[in-house]
C-alpha cells in the first residue's frame, strides 16, 4: 500500500503527542482493569462466612426473612436473590449499580449473617481508580478523554505502521532483536498494537457506556430511536386494585419464580408503591438471549407481562454485550482474554515509553516534524470531523488544540514583526 508521506508524518506527530500524554494513564488503567478482573476470586474467601451457612433443620419462611432484612438493612431491601444451594444465606438487595448493597439472612437461625457494602471494599476503590482516578466526576471525564484518544491512537497507529513494501516476519510479526534496544521496544509496541487493535477497540466500546459525556449521549440516542429497554421493563404497575388489598406472600412468589426455570442468577424485585408489582428477572451471561423480565400482580399472583431479551432495543442489547465482554463475564475464556488484553496493553504502553526514552535527545521533546507544505485533504478533515462528533471530548480537545495553535501562530508572527 503506497502511503502519502506527508500525511504519514502528520499522523505520526499527533500519534506521538497523544501517546506521550495518554500512556501514563493507560498504564494505570490496564493495571487496575486486570486487578478488578480478580474481584470474585479476591472477595470469595472474605465473604464466605457471610454468604454460606450450615443447613440445620427447617428454614423459616421467606416472608419472615424479608421482615428480618427490613429491620436490619442499612437501606430498605428492594429485591431478593433466589438461593441455588441449601447452604447459601438468603440475599436481600438494596439500591442499584454501584450503590447497591446486600444483606444476608441465615434461613435456619433467622439472624443476619452479615451485610456487604461494596463502597467500603478494596475492589470498589480499584473500580473507582479505574473509572474516575478517585477524582469523582472530574476524574471520569479525564478517563473518558483518554479513552477517546486511545481510539485515535489505534486508528493513526494502524496507518503509520501499515507496511508499504510487503509483509516480513521480523518487524511485522515478531520484534527485531539485531537492531538495538530502541528498535526492539519500538517493534514490541507497534506489533502488539497492530495485532490487538480490533480487540482493544471492542474493549474501549465496552467501557465508554460508563462515561459521563459519551455515555449520556448514547442513552439519548437510545431514547430517541427507541432502542433501549422497553418502558415497562423495570417500571410497571397494576391499577384498579381493591383498597388496602393484601399482597401475596414472598413464599408464594418464590414458588412462582422457581417454576419459571430461569437460568443464571434469578432476582425477585419487590412491589414499589400501592400499584407496584412483583418482578422476576434473571442475569445469564452464558446466553443473554435467555434473559427475561416477568411482572406479577402482587394481589392475585397472576402473571401480567413478560419481556424477553428480543424485546430490548438493538442498541441496548449491543451495549450490554460489550459491557459484559469488557468485564470478562462471558465465561473463563472471556475472563482470560481480558487479563491477556490488559497485560498486552501494559506491555505495549511500557515499550512505547522505553522506546521514546532511548530515542529522546537531551533538551528536545523529539516531536516528529511535519513539512510546512502539508495540508490536510478534505477526506482527512471529514474523518476527523466524524471522530469529533462520535467522541465529543476528543472533539472538544481538538478545538482547544486549534485555538492554542492559532494563538501560538499569532504570537510568533507578532514577535517576528517586532524584530
Amino acid at each position: 500500500m503506497k502511503k502519502n508521506t506527508k500525511l504519514n508524518k502528520w499522523l505520526w506527530k499527533w500519534h506521538f503527542i497523544a501517546g506521550l500524554v495518554s500512556l501514563p494513564f493507560i498504564l494505570l488503567l490496564s493495571v487496575t482493569g486486570v486487578i478488578y478482573l480478580f474481584k470474585a476470586q479476591y472477595e470469595a474467601p472474605i465473604y464466605k462466612p457471610v454468604k454460606e451457612v450450615a443447613a440445620q433443620g427447617k428454614a423459616i419462611s421467606y416472608q419472615k426473612q424479608w421482615e428480618i432484612a427490613k429491620e436490619n438493612a442499612v437501606k430498605k431491601p428492594n429485591g431478593m436473590i433466589l438461593s441455588s444451594e441449601e447452604t447459601q444465606a438468603t440475599e436481600f438487595t438494596s439500591g442499584m449499580f454501584g450503590h447497591a448493597s446486600s444483606l444476608f439472612v441465615n434461613p435456619y437461625k433467622g439472624d443476619v449473617s452479615g451485610e456487604i457494602l461494596p463502597q467500603k471494599s478494596f475492589m470498589y476503590k480499584v473500580r473507582k481508580l479505574h473509572g474516575e482516578l478517585l477524582m469523582g466526576k472530574y476524574g471520569t471525564k479525564v478517563v473518558e478523554l483518554i479513552a477517546c484518544w486511545m481510539v485515535v491512537l489505534i486508528l493513526t497507529g494502524l496507518f503509520i505502521w501499515w507496511p508499504e513494501r510487503g509483509w516480513k516476519i521480523k518487524g511485522y510479526f515478531i520484534p527485531r532483536t539485531n537492531l538495538g534496544k530502541r528498535t526492539f521496544f519500538r517493534d514490541t509496541h507497534a506489533i502488539t498494537g497492530f495485532w490487538m487493535s480490533i480487540l482493544f477497540l471492542i474493549i474501549l466500546a465496552g467501557g465508554l457506556p460508563w462515561t459521563d459525556i459519551w455515555g449520556a449521549g448514547f442513552k439519548w440516542v437510545q431514547e430517541k430511536t427507541n432502542t433501549g429497554y422497553p418502558s415497562t421493563w423495570n417500571k410497571f404497575s397494576v391499577n384498579n386494585n381493591p383498597e388496602n388489598a393484601p399482597i401475596i406472600s414472598l413464599d408464594e412468589m418464590v414458588v412462582k419464580a422457581k417454576l419459571l426455570n430461569l437460568p443464571g442468577e434469578v432476582k425477585i424485585s419487590f412491589p414499589k408503591g400501592k400499584n407496584g408489582v412483583y418482578s422476576v428477572s434473571n442475569t445469564y451471561y452464558a446466553n443473554q438471549n435467555d434473559q427475561k423480565m416477568i411482572h406479577f400482580n402482587p394481589h392475585t399472583g397472576a402473571q401480567v407481562l413478560q419481556h424477553n431479551w428480543e424485546d430490548v432495543g438493538i442498541l441496548m442489547r449491543g451495549r450490554m454485550w460489550l459491557m459484559a465482554f469488557h468485564q470478562g463475564q462471558f465465561g473463563k475464556w472471556n475472563w482470560i482474554l481480558m487479563i491477556f488484553a490488559g497485560a498486552v496493553l501494559f506491555l505495549m504502553s511500557l515499550s512505547a515509553l522505553i522506546s521514546y526514552a532511548l530515542r529522546k535527545r537531551k533538551g528536545d521533546w523529539g516531536i516528529p516534524k511535519v513539512p510546512a507544505s502539508f495540508k490536510a485533504s478534505y477526506g482527512v478533515v471529514i474523518l476527523v470531523g466524524i471522530l469529533c462528533i462520535l467522541l465529543p471530548l476528543f472533539g472538544l480537545s481538538v478545538i482547544l488544540i486549534c485555538i492554542f495553535a492559532l494563538i501560538g501562530s499569532f504570537n510568533k508572527k507578532k514577535l517576528q514583526t517586532q524584530l
